[in-house]
């Protein structure tokens, strides 16, 4: 059997890829529920409209990137992007007629569901898939371990209802998206705490631009976790940013890293921040989910300007995959948020990361399908499960891996999260995320190092390992 760990956009899409060859999907949720897909509210980007086009939507791909992007996974995937709605059109997905915009794009070329596209688009795929006769479901599912005997994975080790369970495989694709669940200030649900990505390390994968991590300015600052998003797409039918004299600080609609920095800066100097979106003709139309969230805080959008702040959005660092998802132990694949792929660079343009779900997570379920079945091997004994805490690694994550950094506030917490790291995978990953943006002595995207504030000359990607982030202080590890 082949197994795949998640049911978000991604893990869904290479489950339909696969058919008819059988494959198992895993998931600690429901395939209606959990997933951070779900949640996404602006919409997936592709070129549709005459005036657009695919060289045009590249190329915001790569400026937005800041020198990091693969280019040739950004040709890959973004040239998907017409066939990715077509596809998901035939799947149900009724999209609003016209594509809306979005920061650092050039052309209206968002496609969406009001504010609703994530939960439009799984819930389409969900539903193909629970009706595909080679699709095996195993909800309320954990995954614990993965076992790779001599670099090769061979199986996996899951839990349910408290109960350990060895399963074979002849592939496993990881798609069990981001980490914002390791801060306070989040749009991620409470699960996305990176568990893919500390699975495949734990397993030997390389994993890439870990220290990239996307803030999205603006969280509907009213005290909740996770903090309700108030999409870009807002910003982009006119909304504009201002304090609490009224001003305007910054251009709305520049990239998000650089509409991050802006907000995080002006909030360090007293002041509060609000998105004015009084001028948004039938805002609650258009906006249902935001408009609810925001009544629900006693704030009527049409009326009042809504507090905001920046809050953990989406990681562009992930496990290193190939253009069909492949990591660096074979048999083993990752795709989405999980994955990095070459497509984000530094900062992810807005509203591609759904694109980049469907395209890689369908690459990544052929890939998987073509691969001959493997003879399973004994079961293996059952590793000692690793801990996954999160509590104390959110305020080091929060307070020292943020909007700003400092090699001061990035070595200590390196000191903080080394004495654990070995047996905590939460405390691992973080270690991990630390030691990548104190080594990357620039400020690039959505690194932004005070001490380090210009460019270096060249754009390189990081890597790292399990095994060289405990070698790295080793004196900190506990044994």
């Amino acid at each position: 059997m082949k197994h795949i760990i998640g049911a978000g956009i991604a893990g869904l899409t290479a489950a339909l890829a696969m058919a008819p060859e059988p494959v198992t999907i895993l998931t600690a949720g429901t395939l209606e529920h959990g997933a951070a897909s779900l949640w996404s509210q602006g919409g997936i980007a592709a070129a549709t409209l005459p005036d657009d086009s695919i060289a045009s939507h590249i190329a915001d791909t790569l400026a937005a990137g800041d020198g990091l992007c693969d280019p040739e996974a950004v040709a890959r995937i973004i040239s998907q992007g017409p066939a990715v709605i077509a596809s998901l059109r035939r799947l149900g997905v009724a999209f609003d007629s016209a594509p809306g915009l979005e920061a650092a794009h050039s052309h209206r070329r968002i496609a969406h569901v009001q504010d609703r596209t994530g939960l439009a688009i799984t819930t389409a795929l969900a539903r193909a898939v629970r009706a595909a006769p080679h699709v095996t479901i195993r909800e309320h599912t954990t995954v614990t371990a993965l076992h790779a005997p001599d670099g090769i994975l061979a199986g996996l080790w899951v839990e349910h209802d408290a109960t350990p369970t060895y399963l074979a495989s002849s592939a496993v694709l990881i798609a069990t998206g981001g980490i914002g669940a390791l801060y306070h200030h989040t749009s991620n649900p409470p699960g996305a705490i990176g568990t893919g990505l500390t699975l495949a390390a734990r397993a030997g994968a390389v994993l890439r631009d870990l220290e990239f991590i996307q803030f999205h300015p603006t969280g509907l600052d009213t005290g909740q976790t996770p903090m309700p998003l108030i999409s870009e797409a807002v910003r982009g039918e006119g909304a504009t940013l201002i304090d609490d004299t009224g001003q305007r600080f910054t251009a709305e609609l520049a990239p998000r890293d650089a509409v991050s920095r802006a907000v995080f800066n002006h909030l360090a100097t007293g002041h509060r921040i609000y998105l004015n979106a009084t001028s948004i003709p039938r805002f609650a139309a258009k906006f249902p989910t935001i408009d609810a969230a925001c009544k629900a805080a006693g704030i009527d959008p049409a009326t009042t300007p809504i507090p905001v702040r920046p809050l953990a959005h989406y990681h562009m660092g992930g496990i290193a995959t190939d253009a069909q998802g492949a990591t660096t132990i074979p048999r083993l694949f990752a795709a989405g948020e999980a994955a990095c792929t070459g497509l984000h660079g530094a900062n992810r343009l807005a509203s591609n990361s759904l694109l980049e779900a469907c395209v890689t997570g369908e690459a990544a379920g052929h890939a998987m399908a073509a691969l001959t079945r493997a003879t399973p091997a004994a079961i293996p004994p059952r590793p000692h499960p690793a801990s996954r805490a999160t509590a104390p690694i959110r305020d080091l994550m929060s307070r020292h891996l943020g909007v700003l950094r400092t090699d001061s506030g990035l070595a200590t917490a390196i000191a903080a999260l080394a004495p654990t790291a070995a047996t905590n995978d939460t405390a691992l990953l973080a270690l991990m995320i630390a030691l990548t943006a104190r080594a990357r002595t620039e400020s690039r995207g959505a690194h932004a190092r005070t001490d380090h504030p210009s460019h270096a000359a060249t754009a390189t990607p990081s890597t790292i390992t399990r095994a060289a982030a405990l070698a790295a202080c080793p004196h900190r590890i506990a044994a």
